[in-house]
């Protein structure tokens, strides 16, 4: 997976690309481990190529999501291909994530 992380003014953009699984999961905390640290964030993931999230990468977004609340910010994921989608709708996080 590749993971782009851009700043415009107060919004932090996050590309994704390619797969995330348990052979990349690590790699994609490390990279998303910066964000947990901003005050009042204001994060969104572009999905488009995005292919696919394991368990552990659901994980991952609901710790950066919890994060996010905390600190009185916001994340949203947007351009969800329809399989990615699915995943997060039958597992629930398309309820605890602004999916737009």
């Amino acid at each position: 997976m590749d993971v782009i992380i851009t700043q415009e003014a107060d919004k932090t953009m996050v590309v994704l690309n390619g797969r995330l699984d348990t052979t990349n999961a690590d790699r994609f905390q490390q990279d998303i481990a910066p964000l947990m640290n901003m005050d009042k964030p204001d994060i969104e993931f572009d999905c488009t190529d995005m292919e696919y999230t394991s368990s552990q990468g659901l994980r991952l977004f609901l710790m950066l999501q919890k994060n996010v609340n905390a600190r009185q910010g916001k994340m949203i994921m947007k351009n969800m291909k329809p399989q990615v989608k699915e995943i997060f709708d039958i597992t629930g996080f398309s309820n605890i994530i602004t999916i737009i």
